[in-house]
């Protein structure tokens, strides 16, 4: 056998840009709020109590508020690939620090049996976002 050739069982490894692990990060924080804003729909009386007008985004600047809160995220997953290297760092360093801290307030002020998959997501965003945190403070610099 010819010791040249390359192991076809071998899958390749490409290496993946940090601007694209960061976008693909927000993406998936991204999804996992909209999943859990969706979910909580299913708590029991959360739908009445939208009706109402009984809930916590229960006036125009509130909702307001909790959508700028939002487009965060979802804005960071385009800012993370088109911003410069430098602006993008701090930016995601920023970003994910905040919302770290958002989220791991809201697991720990969530605790309830019909909140149970509120604080798993919130969980997992934290670990996802400190996991942006890390990208961005460990982004390789240019050597000279």
């Amino acid at each position: 056998m010819n010791s040249s050739k390359t192991n076809t069982n071998e899958l390749e490894d490409l290496k993946v840009n940090t601007k694209i692990k960061l976008a693909a990060l927000w993406t998936s924080v991204t999804f996992f709020y909209i999943y859990g804003d969706y979910f909580e729909l299913y708590v029991p009386n959360k739908v009445q109590g939208i009706i109402n007008g009984n809930s916590m985004l229960d006036n125009p600047v509130k909702l307001f508020v909790a959508s700028l809160l939002l487009a965060v995220p979802a804005l960071m997953v385009c800012l993370s690939v088109i911003l410069k290297p430098k602006i993008n760092r701090w930016l995601n360093l920023i970003a994910g620090i905040f919302f770290t801290a958002i989220m791991l307030l809201i697991a720990v002020t969530s605790i309830s049996g019909w909140r149970a998959f509120y604080v798993f997501y919130a969980i997992v965003e934290s670990i996802l976002t400190s996991i942006i945190v890390w990208y961005a403070w460990k982004w390789t610099k240019i050597k000279n």
